[in-house]
């Protein structure tokens, strides 16, 4: 804990903020992050698959495909928060 927090301190520009919750859906781990700060209200589920040709069933919750979006990647958040999409 306090070697990352001792990194917190050397970087520079935004910090992205999530919670990360683990949810088991149809024998696989969903990793959901519920952002805060600058991209408060934006939740991403990501999960990990064995092979990229892997057919799983998508959750009812989840609203849109974003992987090839990459605004949704953090650094990109960074840059642009979600705060400021129109």
């Amino acid at each position: 804990m306090n070697d990352g927090l001792a990194l917190l301190k050397i970087c520079q520009g935004s910090i992205i903020k999530k919670r990360r919750y683990l949810l088991p859906y149809d024998n696989l781990i969903w990793e959901v992050d519920e952002f805060e700060g600058d991209n408060t209200g934006l939740i991403i589920a990501e999960v990990e698959l064995e092979s990229e040709d892997q057919i799983f069933a998508l959750p009812s919750w989840i609203k849109e495909e974003v992987s090839d979006d990459n605004r949704y990647y953090n650094a990109n958040l960074v840059q642009h928060p979600f705060k400021d999409w129109s």
